[in-house]
């Protein structure tokens, strides 16, 4: 049994070295220098009023020559609408418009039908953004094969150890997207930081066949482009040129929540490298809290199970720190411990509750 835990904690090694590998620190060449391009920055929101002010601020520190900006209202309950027109009537970028329909996807729908650019950039209300972002972000689309480029997401607190968790926790997801992109195969991307041409949102029918799923925009358009025009139209940016920040979520239970919504996705895609990559987080885990086995069997086995902990919580540091440092983020190995032995319970949570596949999202039940 020790024997297992010892390859098994090396070949955990060897794999997130393999990920981190495929992470770069600084982009190959510089970002384009001369915007032309017409873009449409679409914002679909839904009882935010608490972003208005924020949202405000980072869109006023955009600086793009040729940018229009769209806010989208998802049947808002709160008064989002009349405090977004309020606060950004001077700003005659933007324009603030009321879905027709119902859900993200909707309103994502209505605004690119309605948007002028040539490129459409997506993001969140709650975000924060370079001042330079859409012109880096979208810099490869003078390239005319390049369809959808995506770039990284994290949270923006790290005042508690719960914040600093989660940014943790998500620079794992940014390896792995970042990894799957690299060898061709993209999984995942997020809809917080995402740019598009206009004319492939048409030419995949938008949403068409996953509208009755509240989530997943960004993934289901992401496996349309890449199904239609192949993987090389399909770029990530891993670079903090392009990070865009969102706010962490305020406990537990809406952590849990979010992830659960992210994780019950899988379902939907019906395809066989997305089962297999919502099983295999589950699977590691579960061998991590085995281990806790060894606790019972004497201090010989103690001793071997802070041997294995050590070096999965060594490994951890080593990939996601360089990944995090990169991003201009820095933790401490207290972080990396308190999360390591934190992180397999929460996957496992996810897991079973992904698999009921029940979940809240803005007042609205899956």
């Amino acid at each position: 049994m020790i024997s297992f835990y010892l390859v098994w904690v090396l070949c955990y090694f060897v794999l997130l070295q393999l990920f981190v590998k495929k992470w770069p620190l600084l982009p190959e060449k510089p970002f384009s220098e001369d915007p032309v391009l017409k873009v449409t920055l679409l914002i679909p929101f839904r009882n935010e009023q608490g972003s208005v002010s924020g949202l405000a601020h980072e869109l006023g520190k955009i600086r793009y020559p040729d940018l229009e900006i769209i806010l989208i209202d998802d049947q808002s309950e709160d008064d989002s609408f009349s405090l977004f027109q309020e606060k950004l009537k001077s700003d005659r970028r933007v324009k603030i418009l009321r879905s027709p329909g119902i859900g993200k996807k909707a309103a994502l729908e209505f605004g690119v039908g309605k948007a002028s650019g040539e490129i459409v950039v997506c993001t969140d209300a709650d975000c924060s953004f370079p001042e330079n972002w859409i012109q880096n972000l979208t810099a490869p689309f003078y390239n005319p094969k390049v369809q959808l480029v995506a770039g990284p997401v994290l949270t923006s607190k790290q005042e508690t150890f719960f914040q600093r968790f989660q940014q943790i926790e998500w620079s794992s997801i940014l390896l792995l997207t970042h990894y799957f992109f690299s060898q061709k195969s993209p999984l995942m991307c997020s809809g917080a930081n995402l740019a598009y041409r206009k004319s492939v949102f048409f030419k995949v029918n938008g949403f068409d066949q996953n509208r009755q799923f509240l989530s997943g925009d960004d993934e289901f358009l992401l496996k349309k482009v890449v199904k239609m025009f192949g993987s090389e139209s399909c770029l990530y940016l891993p670079f903090a040129q392009v990070l865009v920040l969102t706010q962490p979520q305020v406990d537990f239970s809406s952590l849990l929540n979010q992830r659960v919504r992210w994780a019950g996705k899988w379902r939907a895609h019906g395809e066989l490298t997305h089962s297999l990559s919502a099983l295999f987080p589950f699977l590691v885990q579960l061998i991590w809290i085995s281990s806790f086995f060894l606790l019972t069997l004497g201090w010989r086995e103690i001793l071997f199970f802070l041997l294995i902990w050590s070096g999965k919580i060594l490994s951890e540091k080593l990939a996601l720190g360089h990944l995090l440092g990169s991003l201009g983020v820095r933790y401490s190995v207290l972080d990396f411990i308190g999360t390591g032995f934190l992180h397999p319970f929460y996957v496992i949570a996810v897991g079973f509750r992904s698999f009921r596949g029940n979940f809240t999202w803005k007042g609205r039940t899956n």
